[in-house]
């Protein structure tokens, strides 16, 4: 996310990158040093909700969660924003769900071949299961300090070849390599095979809607 906006951000001068997997830091910072120009980047590795700026005073004015938001103690890491972001600050929650969620032929032969090895229940962690929220993020938001409310839809098509849809799988939580265990290259083959039987010309197509939802502190300015 820092990566993608910071070509139109362009009066950025910090960024802070918060996760909880030092390995994923690690590339994220990678990834954005050869944009960053002469903005700072700082990593924080912690549960989002106790992140804390680096140097005291560091108020942040724009907060993004980007396919994550799900994952986090949602009402503590709106406290957190609360606590650390500047007056006029804005918090971003976006997302576009993943090839499970998603409706289309391809993807749902894929998702039945996950269940086929790993259960009906979408897998998450270790060995638990993923339920997803137990209410929207717009009643998050309403129920903390950033009330103010907009929605933002844009319509976005990927194309995927099916090597590159086998290396997203082993990146998700419901499809990571270590829950297949010793089944995993089976899996892969089975799944390889799968994809290039239902793409045309070589290519799958993902038709999708990316959500933003921007949030404000009542009578915040942008």
């Amino acid at each position: 996310m820092p990566r993608a906006l910071r070509p139109v951000l362009r009066r950025l001068v910090h960024i802070d990158l918060v996760d909880v997997n030092a390995s994923m830091l690690h590339a994220a910072r990678a990834v954005l040093e050869p944009v960053r120009g002469t903005c700072t980047v700082d990593v924080f590795t912690g549960a989002a909700h106790t992140f804390a700026p680096a140097e005291p005073g560091r108020a942040p004015t724009l907060i993004t969660c980007c396919r994550s938001f799900h994952w986090m103690a949602r009402p503590e890491v709106l406290s957190m924003a609360d606590r650390v972001a500047a007056p006029h600050a804005v918090v971003a929650i976006m997302g576009d769900g993943s090839l499970w969620t998603h409706k289309a032929v391809w993807t749902a032969a894929l998702r039945e071949l996950i269940q086929s090895y790993l259960g009906e229940d979408r897998r998450a962690g270790a060995r638990g299961t993923y339920a997803g929220p137990d209410r929207s993020y717009q009643d998050d938001l309403a129920d903390s300090a950033f009330s103010e409310v907009t929605e933002h839809h844009f319509p976005v098509t990927r194309t995927w070849t099916p090597e590159d849809a086998i290396g997203y799988l082993r990146t998700t939580s419901f499809a990571r390599p270590a829950l297949f265990a010793a089944r995993h290259h089976e899996f892969e083959a089975a799944a390889l095979r799968l994809l290039q039987d239902h793409a045309d010309g070589g290519v799958l197509k993902e038709d999708t809607l990316f959500t933003v939802l921007l949030a404000r502190r009542p009578g915040g300015a942008a």
